[in-house]
């Protein structure tokens, strides 16, 4: 087995991990970290550092793709070229993105430099585990004010883009962040997931631009298809993954995700602690 065919494996593998990961509120770092420990691509550190950012343009894609209908805010000249229920939905996306960003882009290797490590990652695991746990106990018998997003208010918006900032952390996971903070500001489990879903379009594709930036465009062929392979991949199973998701949430809750955080949080914190 030659040894490119082995990287293309691991590529496979880390494409199924982040397009799962990047869509339940599980942490993609905090499996990404474990999963360095056994998938170490043989790639220069400046590749490898892009390419974690960069493979998660297959995955947002892939929130493209279904809900395109519901995204694209124009339509036919006979029906006002423009669909402006649609474009509220993306002024509030917009506002709710600009917390991370003014505190993110300034200061993001500073967040990687101090906390970039299986401590704080297996840390915010277990508590946003235990969070998840307690708020959807605390909601046990609320209903929530918003079922729709034309009720979703601009002022819901922005404070739900605050509790993105807490995914600035490694471990805390992004749509864990958000999905939290909408469920406590009273939207439905579905609203939550749904806009958590709609606010990483900017987000990645941000990220993904700033890393490529850095990097420059100049790939080898075997860079290229390791990039592709991975994009493409994480682009198939965030798909399957963002439709697990949506269905498993119409009759549940969170607090299984809480529990399974809590679990990953003590295994990487034992893991390291013990075996590395």
């Amino acid at each position: 087995m030659s040894d490119f065919f082995i990287e293309l494996l691991k590529v496979i593998l880390i494409g199924i991990i982040e397009g799962i990961t990047e869509w339940l509120p599980i942490s993609s770092t905090g499996h990404m970290i474990l999963a360095e420990e056994f998938l170490t691509l043989n790639v220069s550190p400046e590749f490898l550092e892009m390419f974690n950012v960069v493979i998660q343009l297959g995955a947002i894609m892939a929130v493209v793709v279904l809900f395109f209908h519901k995204l694209w805010p124009f339509c036919s000249p006979q029906h006002g070229l423009i669909k402006k229920d649609i474009w509220n939905l993306w002024m509030k996306v917009i506002l709710a993105v600009l917390p991370a960003a003014v505190i993110g882009i300034p200061l993001d290797d500073w967040f990687n430099e101090h906390f970039y490590n299986y401590q704080t990652v297996a840390v915010t695991l277990i508590l946003y585990g235990v969070l998840f746990i307690v708020i959807e106990n605390y909601n046990k018998h609320r209903q929530p004010i918003v079922s729709d997003f034309s009720q979703l208010t601009w002022k819901m918006a922005l404070f739900i883009g605050v509790f993105q900032v807490l995914s600035l952390i490694p471990g805390t996971s992004r749509s864990g962040a958000t999905i939290l903070g909408a469920i406590l500001l009273g939207t439905s489990r579905y609203i939550a997931a749904e806009f958590s879903f709609y606010l990483a379009i900017p987000v990645m594709f941000g990220a993904s631009f700033l890393k490529l930036l850095k990097f420059g465009l100049h790939f080898t062929m075997a860079e290229s298809i390791i990039l592709i392979t991975g994009m493409i991949v994480a682009f198939v199973v965030s798909i399957l993954a963002i439709k697990f998701l949506l269905s498993y949430i119409k009759k549940n809750d969170f607090k299984a995700f809480g529990y399974y955080r809590i679990v990953l949080g003590i295994i990487v914190l034992g893991y390291f602690f013990f075996l590395a």
